[in-house]
């Protein structure tokens, strides 16, 4: 059993503005398609602060506190951005057979418009730092600076700049739940299905009955120093003209040290079940580290999983991209 709670937010108002020139007084006026197709510049500082507030709240594991206080920050902030905000309630079964109580975000913009992009993060962190030089830490939960905070800070930060400038196409933003519940390393136990359960539980209930976008585009792990992004493979092989859409965006932009034009692996992530479940091509923005024993960064589900991760510079170059791709 799931129910969906909707919150309206007030109406932002988009309407032709004027200007007077300083020289004659003429009014210039802007029309909506001038406005519409110019690419807001993404603001870093903000985007860190989103990650960094998230992390505040401390591990946000289901069925904590904390993890129910940040729910509600995130909602606050979709609603202040603008959107109209549906909060998924649902209480999803752990690979232990825990019962979770969990809920996805989602923050929908221009509802009216059925030209749409879905764009999308997990927002909870892991319970188990399976990963950890320290076996004594195996079974703490990690602050998920980077894995979870970074893309849903990234997102609210296109969320706000959405709320500000507006856009002339529909946009989803959906923070899923219980992404990162899944079967730790210190068990011997093969459950390719124990991941992702927000998503793969939207994808049989979408929030609105037959719920349709052109693409999807995921972002995980997208803040830390130097990451490196390379072309994953199940999405190149779901949606690879979108793939080349947004790894010329970063090119042009120039971020192609960040966006690398090579093969990487393949992740099962949520962007796997969006495609099966809702048939949307999507892509995963995710860093990858080929000297990695794991492909992911040396902090991935560690202890260090921290803000001294995080940086200013590949928020920008990851968050600035998918603008132009969206308003482009």
């Amino acid at each position: 059993m799931y129910k969906i709670t909707i919150f309206l937010a007030g109406c932002l108002m988009l309407s032709c503005c004027g200007k007077r020139t300083v020289a004659d007084q003429r009014v210039v006026k802007t029309t909506e398609a001038e406005i519409y197709s110019k690419t807001p510049a993404f603001d870093p500082d903000s985007a860190y602060h989103f990650v960094e507030r998230q992390v505040q709240f401390g591990p946000r594991v289901p069925n904590t506190e904390a993890h129910k206080a940040c729910a509600q920050y995130l909602v606050s902030e979709l609603e202040r951005f603008g959107a109209k905000t549906y909060v998924q309630e649902a209480e999803l079964t752990a690979y232990n057979g825990d019962r979770l109580q969990a809920c996805n975000i989602i923050g929908v913009f221009n509802p009216e418009q059925t030209k749409r992009v879905l764009l999308f993060a997990h927002w909870d962190s892991r319970p188990y730092s399976d990963q950890d030089a320290d076996e004594n830490n195996y079974r703490k939960p990690i602050d998920g600076a980077d894995d979870g905070a970074s893309g849903v800070g990234v997102l609210l930060e296109i969320a706000r700049q959405i709320g500000i400038h507006g856009i002339d196409i529909g946009v989803d933003i959906i923070f899923f739940d219980a992404e990162d519940y899944g079967v730790p390393s210190f068990i011997n136990s093969n459950m390719p299905d124990s991941w992702c359960l927000g998503s793969q539980f939207w994808a049989k209930n979408p929030h609105v009955p037959n719920y349709r976008a052109e693409y999807g585009i995921l972002l995980d792990m997208v803040g830390s120093k130097g990451a490196t992004f390379y072309r994953e493979n199940y999405s190149v092989q779901y949606a690879a003209p979108y793939v080349e859409r947004v790894w010329n965006a970063a090119r042009d932009l120039g971020y192609g040290k960040f966006f690398i034009n090579a093969d990487g692996g393949g992740v099962t992530d949520d962007h796997v079940y969006v495609h099966r479940g809702r048939g949307i091509p999507s892509i995963d923005i995710i860093n990858y580290d080929r000297d990695s024993s794991h492909s992911f960064g040396s902090y991935w589900h560690t202890q260090q999983d921290t803000m001294d991760n995080i940086d200013r510079e590949t928020l920008k170059a990851v968050g600035q991209t998918i603008l132009e791709v969206i308003y482009k």
